[in-house]
């Protein structure tokens, strides 16, 4: 029989309050105060910690305060990145962000679910699944993201937007639902 964290890292149904499955949660609490202790004049020390605290970091990232996670080994990002205040990343699954990706304050990156019937939420079950964020990418301020979401290159999603289904390159995407408005021209290719 499985454990609930083997049943979570293989997308399967877990119980999140698990003994095993909460103590990445505490730990990842633990770890985010640590980094929002951090002077945030001392950008050496920040990144510092986020390689220490981060499944992967590229060059130039900077998170602002505050910054809260489920894991954290489970965010992966690429080189050139601003995560503004209030930056939510629940990443009980992965979550990969590309290069030159800006993410507006009070934003929700959120790889983890619940069940629609009561007695599955009762019984403290959750379902997570993995987020892809590409290059070159713009989330506006308050925009949240869905479990399971590929968001692709060269996208802008407009403030306020919940994205629940998967953007194509070259997007502008607003709204709830996230809706694809037009087509963006990327010029760096």
């Amino acid at each position: 029989m499985k454990t609930e964290l083997e049943k979570l890292k293989a997308g399967e149904e877990y119980c999140y309050d698990d003994e095993e499955v909460n103590g990445l949660k505490v730990n990842a609490i633990v770890q985010s105060q640590r980094y929002n202790s951090i002077d945030p004049n001392d950008k050496d020390k920040q990144y510092e910690v986020l390689k220490e605290i981060l499944g992967s970091v590229g060059e130039d990232v900077w998170i602002a305060k505050t910054f809260n996670f489920d894991n954290g080994k489970n965010i992966h990002i690429k080189n050139n990145f601003t995560g503004n205040f209030n930056l939510t990343i629940l990443d009980i699954r992965e979550v990969r962000i590309g290069n030159n990706v800006m993410i507006g304050p009070n934003t929700l990156i959120t790889t983890v679910g619940h069940p629609l019937n009561p007695q599955g939420r009762r019984d403290h079950l959750a379902m997570a699944e993995p987020v892809t964020i590409g290059d070159d990418v713009w989330l506006g301020g308050n925009v949240t993201v869905l479990p399971g979401v590929t968001i692709g290159n060269n996208v802008v999603v407009g403030a306020g937007a919940v994205v629940t289904k998967d953007i194509p390159d070259n997007s502008l995407a607003v709204g709830v639902p996230a809706k694809v408005i037009k087509k963006l021209e990327n010029d760096v290719e």
